[in-house]
C-alpha cells in the first residue's frame, strides 16, 4: 500500500503493481504545503481523489475522510463517505479512531461502502495524544489498542492501519484479528505496509525531517534538481532547443518568406520617431522582469 495525491503519483504506483493506493490526508503537507492534516478540507480531498482515480486502473483505491467530516455523527460520516465514492471516485474510505468509531464504521459499511480503519497513532488527533508519540508501549495502552482493533473489525472494517506501535505488539494484534493489518512504523509482523510516497521516494529538499520508520528508496529531489539545472544551462547557452527539437522547413519556402518579410516597404516606417521599436500594448502592461 502506498499513498498518491495526483495523477502522476497514482500512475506510477499503479504501474508498479501496488495492491492499494491511498489518497491520504498527508497530501495536506506533501502536496499543499500545510502545517498538518487538520487543515485539509473535503473539497480538496475530492479534487485529489479524482486525480488519483483517473490514473488507477488495477490497484484498490482508498480516500481519507478529512478531520471534521465524520466525527459529529454516523450520519455525517456516511454522507461524507458517499461523496468520496460518488465525487472522488475512490472505492473505499479511511477514517481514524477505535471503539468510539465502531458505530460510524458500521453505518458506512451497512451502506455498501468499504472502510479501512486506523488505530494506534492517529495524526488527526495528535493534540489529544500529546503529539506524534508511539502507542501501545505500556500494558494498558497495548490492551486498549487490541480492543480498538477488534472493535473496528467487528464493526465491518475490511482492514486496519496500525501506526507507530512496537513491532511485538503489532504482530500480536495482527494474530488476534481476522482482517489484515497495514503497518506504518509497526514492524514487519503486519499483513502489509504503507508509506507516504513522497517520503520513500526522497522527493523533498535535504534536511527535511523524516519519521524513524521511513526507508528512502529513491532520491527524486536530486534527480529533478539536476534535470532542471541542466535545462536552465542549456536554455541560457542556446544549446536547447537543438535542431532535433525543432520543426523543419524547406530552404526554398523560407527564402520566399524571408524576402517577403525583410523586403516589405512598410518596414522603413516601423521605427517610431523616438528611436525605439514599437512594443505591442499587451506587453507594455507586463511588469519588469530581470533578465
Amino acid at each position: 500500500m502506498i499513498t498518491a495525491h495526483d495523477f502522476p503519483s497514482a500512475h506510477v504506483a499503479d504501474h508498479a503493481g501496488m495492491d492499494i493506493v491511498l489518497v491520504g490526508d498527508s497530501l495536506a503537507m506533501v502536496a499543499l504545503g500545510m502545517e498538518d492534516t487538520s487543515e485539509v478540507v473535503m473539497e480538496e480531498m475530492l479534487l485529489h481523489c479524482r486525480s488519483v482515480a483517473r490514473a488507477t486502473k488495477s490497484a484498490w483505491t482508498v480516500g481519507d475522510l478529512p478531520m471534521g467530516t465524520y466525527e459529529i455523527s454516523p450520519e455525517q460520516a456516511l454522507a461524507s463517505a458517499i461523496r468520496m465514492v460518488k465525487e472522488g471516485r475512490v472505492k473505499s474510505v479511511k477514517l481514524e479512531g477505535g471503539k468510539e468509531m465502531a458505530p460510524t464504521i458500521a453505518k458506512i459499511t451497512s451502506a455498501g461502502i468499504p472502510v479501512l480503519a486506523h488505530v494506534g497513532l492517529t495524526p488527526q488527533r495528535q493534540n489529544a495524544l500529546g503529539g506524534f508519540r508511539v502507542q501501545g508501549k505500556s500494558t494498558a495502552s497495548a490492551l486498549s489498542l487490541l480492543e480498538d482493533a477488534k472493535a473496528v473489525q467487528d464493526a465491518g472494517a475490511f482492514a486496519v492501519v496500525l501506526e507507530a506501535v512496537p513491532q511485538e505488539v503489532a504482530s500480536l494484534v495482527t494474530k488476534k484479528l481476522r482482517i489484515p493489518t497495514i503497518g506504518i512504523g509497526a514492524g514487519n509482523g503486519c499483513s502489509g505496509q504503507v508509506l507516504v510516497q513522497v517520503d520513500m521516494m526522497g522527493n523533498f529538499p535535504p534536511g527535511r525531517f523524516l519519521p524513524k520508520f521511513v526507508k528512502q528508496y529513491g532520491n527524486v529531489w536530486a534527480e529533478a534538481l539536476r534535470a532542471l539545472q541542466e535545462y536552465k544551462t542549456d536554455v541560457k547557452s542556446r544549446a536547447y532547443p537543438a535542431p532535433e527539437h525543432t520543426y523543419p522547413i524547406s530552404q526554398e519556402v523560407f527564402s520566399e518568406i524571408h524576402s517577403l518579410i525583410e523586403g516589405r516597404p512598410s518596414d522603413s516606417k516601423a521605427e517610431p520617431q523616438h528611436g525605439k521599436p514599437e512594443v505591442p500594448e499587451v506587453f507594455e502592461k507586463l511588469p519588469n522582469v530581470p533578465s
